[in-house]
C-alpha cells in the first residue's frame, strides 16, 4: 500500500506550471503596489470549486450557530444553496475529470452532498430527532468519506488524511454543545479554503486520451518543469 500513493510531497507552494485540463477556466490573481508584487497564484476550477464550498460552509454552519432563523428557513435557503454548488461543481470540474478519468469522484461528491441535505431536510421536517441532533457529525463523516475517495482516485495522501481530521471531527464535536456548529464550519470550509491555496499530491500524469498529441507533449514538459521547482511547504 506504500508505493500506491503519489511520491510528491503532501503540500507544496502553490505552482504556475500547470497542465492543460488544469489551465482550462483557471484565474491568475496578481496583486502589486506599484512594482512590488503582494499576492500572486493561479486558481484552477478545482480551487474555484474549494473556494466555493468552503464560503457556502462557513456560511451555513456560522448562520446556524449565531443568527436566530428558523430550522424551516434555513433548511430551504441551504437547500437552494447546495444545488446552485453541485451544479457549479459539476460544471467547473467536467472537462478536468474527464481527462483525468476521474468523472465517478464528481459523482461521488454530488451524490454525498444531495443525500447530506435531503437527510438533514427530512430530520426538520419530519422531525428525525436523532439526526437533528448529530447533523454536525453527518456532514463531518459525508465530508470524510468524500475525501478518502477523493484520496484513493488520485492516489493523495493530503485528502486521505484530511479524511481522517473530518472522521476524528466527527467525533469530537458531539461534546461540544452548542459550539458544534462553528467548529464544523469551520474544519468543513477552512479545509476547503486551504486546499485552494496549496498544491497537494496526486498520482503522476496518466495517458490522457482526450488530449491532442500537442497537449500531451505540453504536459509532459510541465511535469518535469514542477519535478524541478518542487517547493515545499514548511
Amino acid at each position: 500500500m506504500k508505493g500506491f500513493f503519489s511520491p510528491a510531497p503532501i503540500l507544496m507552494r502553490k505552482q504556475e506550471m500547470l497542465d492543460v485540463q488544469d489551465l482550462e477556466g483557471a484565474w491568475k490573481i496578481c496583486w502589486q503596489l506599484g512594482d512590488r508584487r503582494l499576492f500572486s497564484a493561479v486558481y484552477t476550477r478545482i480551487d474555484q470549486v474549494f473556494v466555493i464550498w468552503g464560503l457556502m460552509a462557513v456560511l451555513m454552519f456560522s448562520v446556524a450557530q449565531m443568527m436566530p432563523l428558523s430550522w424551516g428557513i434555513q433548511a430551504i435557503a441551504w437547500s437552494a444553496l447546495t444545488a446552485i454548488g453541485i451544479i457549479s461543481m459539476v460544471g467547473l470540474t467536467t472537462f478536468w475529470a474527464r481527462v483525468e478519468r476521474l468523472m465517478w469522484l464528481v459523482y461521488c461528491w454530488a451524490a454525498l452532498m444531495l443525500g447530506g441535505i435531503v437527510l438533514t431536510d427530512l430530520s426538520i421536517f419530519l422531525g428525525w430527532g436523532t439526526i437533528l441532533i448529530s447533523l454536525c457529525p453527518l456532514w463531518l463523516g459525508l465530508s470524510a468519506i468524500g475525501y478518502f475517495c477523493t484520496g484513493l482516485g488520485l492516489q493523495s495522501r493530503t485528502f486521505m488524511l484530511l479524511g481522517l481530521v473530518h472522521l476524528a471531527s466527527a467525533w469530537y464535536v458531539q461534546y461540544l454543545g452548542t459550539w458544534q456548529f462553528l467548529v464544523t464550519g469551520i474544519v468543513i470550509g477552512g479545509s476547503l479554503l486551504f486546499l485552494a491555496q496549496v498544491q497537494w499530491d496526486m498520482r503522476p500524469p496518466i495517458d490522457y486520451a482526450l488530449l491532442t498529441v500537442e497537449q500531451q507533449e505540453f504536459n509532459r514538459r510541465q511535469h518535469q518543469l514542477r519535478l524541478r521547482n518542487e517547493d515545499f511547504i514548511t
